[in-house]
This record gives structure tokens, C-alpha cells and sequence, in this order.
């Protein structure tokens, strides 16, 4: 048997760079925990430059859709309001052409002539330009308008206080707001002097009656 020397161990034989490369690893894993957070960081400032990028892009096309949906309805609304004129413009003209038939009618009633057949076809008449818009106007004893009256004949009369329609020559017609035709009148205003003498008659009616000699 040999002898063994005491306290001496055998150990295994471990490659001379073995330790050596444990080393660097270590300090490898180091570096990649260190390299970790800066890569997560740039990757959150570029998905954060996109997102704002996004952002940005979608509020211009919600601005352009905003824009485009304000001038299509300012579009609908033009085109509406003109399609109303245009509608208004041609019912004006054709009720224009029928007014001397309306006038004919209403001379005709005034003499007693509409009977029979005839009126019910005036009555016909009268009745779809009712419903087409067209509205009579012009009464006797109503004040005079030159925006709505024609004077074709000028008077003066002791009963009037002001200018007044004292006779209807020819009705006017109107389709809501709008006069397609005034109505012809004749009118008749005070007497001249009846208004000083009104004032000086009430003058002296207030102080009593005139100063007797």
C-alpha cells in the first residue's frame, strides 16, 4: 500500500481558463441588465412619437370631415332656399297671367252675371289659386299704403282724418309676403283747413268758447 500524505486532497483538474471565462459572464449579464431599461426607454419615446403622430393625424381628419359636413349642409340649405324661389318665382308668374281672369270674375259677380256653369268654374278657379298662395287685399275705408296701394284717383273729403282708400278700382293680390300686385284705389284726403279748424274749435272749446264783444 502506498502511503498517503496527510491533508492532501486530489482535486480534479479544471481548465486554466475555465475561471477565467466565469468572469467575463458575469460581468456580461451586468452589462445587458444596465443595456435593458435604455433599449425599453427609446422603444417608449418612439411608440410615444407615433402615438402623438396618430393623434395629430386623426384630429386633422376629424377637422376636414367637420369642414366638409358644415359645407354640405350650407350646401342642402343654399339649394333648398333657391329650389323655394325658383318654386315661388313660377307660381308669381302664373298667377300673374290669371289675375285679368280674376278680374273678370269678380266684375261678373259684381253685376250679377256669375250664374250657371260659369260660376262654378270661377268658383273653381278662385279656389286653386287659394290654395296656390295667392291672397286678396284692398278694402274701402282702410288707411292708404303706398306700399301695398296704387292711387289712381284723388278726392277730398270733410269726414277723413287722414288719407284713406274710398274705393277699390282693382283688388291686389299678394302669395305670403309678396305683393304681386297693389291694389289700385282711389283715395280722398282731408279738406284742406278742416284740420286748423278742428284744432281752433278745440282750442275753444277748452277756453270756454270764443270771447263774445
Amino acid at each position: 500500500m502506498s502511503e498517503e500524505t496527510p491533508g492532501f486532497e486530489e482535486k480534479p483538474d479544471v481548465p486554466s481558463g475555465a475561471q477565467e471565462d466565469a468572469e467575463p459572464k458575469a460581468a456580461d449579464s451586468s452589462e445587458e441588465g444596465k443595456a435593458a431599461p435604455a433599449g425599453d426607454a427609446a422603444k417608449e419615446i418612439a411608440l410615444t412619437a407615433q402615438l402623438d403622430q396618430a393623434q395629430t393625424a386623426l384630429s386633422e381628419r376629424t377637422a376636414d370631415l367637420q369642414r366638409l359636413q358644415a359645407e354640405y349642409q350650407n350646401y342642402r340649405r343654399r339649394v333648398e332656399r333657391d329650389r323655394v324661389t325658383v318654386k315661388e318665382i313660377a307660381v308669381a308668374g302664373l298667377l300673374t297671367e290669371l289675375l285679368p281672369v280674376l278680374d273678370d270674375i269678380g266684375r261678373a259677380r259684381e253685376h250679377g252675371e256669375l250664374t250657371g256653369g260659369f260660376k262654378s268654374v270661377a268658383e273653381s278657379l278662385e279656389t286653386v289659386a287659394a290654395k296656390m298662395g295667392l291672397q286678396q287685399f284692398g278694402k274701402e275705408g282702410e288707411p292708404f299704403d303706398p306700399t301695398v296701394h296704387e292711387a289712381l284717383m284723388h278726392s277730398y273729403a270733410p269726414d277723413v282724418t287722414e288719407t284713406t282708400c274710398v274705393a277699390i278700382l282693382q283688388p291686389g293680390y299678394r302669395i305670403g309676403e309678396r305683393t304681386i300686385r297693389p291694389a289700385r284705389v282711389a283715395v280722398a284726403e282731408p279738406q284742406p283747413g278742416a284740420a286748423k279748424e278742428g284744432k281752433e274749435g278745440k282750442a275753444d272749446e277748452e277756453s270756454g268758447g270764443p270771447d263774445k264783444g
